[in-house]
């Protein structure tokens, strides 16, 4: 196609996904002791662990080189332009990477700092290959996006704040909602960035509200949701299944094993459901 679309793997986009819009996913890196490699070389039930066992888990962004071979890549299979979308700039400098990795490429490059991440991030992604593989030219590749982006709401359970703490994706302030009486948070993304949303006492409650809260959001609209965890199981198909439910004009439903970068910063047992408009 004449605009290739590419973004990284905080989108948690499922492989199927990718390979049916011909989207490239180029992998966010894990540090784990003295390993530094790509998430998908990494073994996620042993970070998993690691992250139980309170072990540091941190993460950078890919190297300049891993997008600009994944943009020759584009180029040599016909691409006169390429959309690049990716994590919000105030969680990671992936966008930098591209920037950077954009100035030796013989087509335009647009790199696009779409202010979110996980599934609204894949969601846009999405929605520009399909605009790409329709023939729109680029603006309209990147406007598919912007839309998607815009009307998409990330919420977000965790069982503590104290992952995000550390890596500096909250402060010490917001931390400290969840460090008594057994109270869950729930976040979202705003302005770029992680903040508090509301609170339950119990990690039962405080599913129940995400759902709440999803289902609002959604409202009459026609929508496509998203439910991702670093494991799913039967708790994410029980809320799949209320989602299912409660959701009056409902488009496509996904499970999606999260990416075990933005799992390396909310911590094990954190679940998030996106909402957004469907095409």
């Amino acid at each position: 196609m004449p605009v290739a679309v590419i973004t990284d793997s905080t989108a948690s986009l499922p492989e199927r996904t990718a390979k049916q819009w011909d989207i490239s996913v180029v992998p966010v890196q894990v540090v784990v002791g003295d390993r530094v490699d790509d998430e998908n070389r990494y073994d996620r039930d042993d970070l998993l662990r690691r992250l139980r066992d309170h072990e540091p888990v941190t993460t950078q962004p890919p190297d300049p080189g891993a997008f600009f071979w994944t943009f020759q890549d584009a180029v040599s299979a016909g691409a006169t332009a390429i959309v690049c979308l990716h994590i919000s700039s105030k969680l990671s400098a992936t966008a930098d990477a591209a920037r950077e990795a954009a100035q030796q490429v013989g087509v335009p490059v647009y790199v696009l700092d779409s202010g979110t991440t996980n599934m609204s991030l894949g969601f846009a992604a999405v929605s520009a290959a399909r605009a790409a593989a329709a023939g729109a030219p680029v603006e309209r590749v990147m406007s598919a996006a912007d839309g998607r982006i815009r009307g998409s709401k990330e919420l977000i359970y965790v069982d503590t704040l104290e992952y995000l703490r550390r890596g500096g994706r909250i402060g010490g302030a917001a931390a400290a909602i969840g460090s008594a009486l057994s109270i869950r948070p729930i976040l979202t993304l705003s302005g770029g960035e992680v903040a508090p949303l509301t609170r339950a006492p119990g990690t039962k409650r405080a599913l129940g509200k995400l759902v709440d809260l999803a289902v609002e959001h959604a409202g009459d609209a026609t929508v496509d949701v998203a439910v991702a965890s670093a494991e799913v199981g039967d708790r994410e198909h029980r809320i799949a299944g209320e989602l299912r439910r409660r959701i009056p004009s409902l488009g496509d439903l996904t499970l999606v094993q999260g990416s075990t970068v933005i799992g390396a910063h909310v911590g094990p047992g954190a679940l998030g459901i996106t909402v957004a408009p469907s095409q």
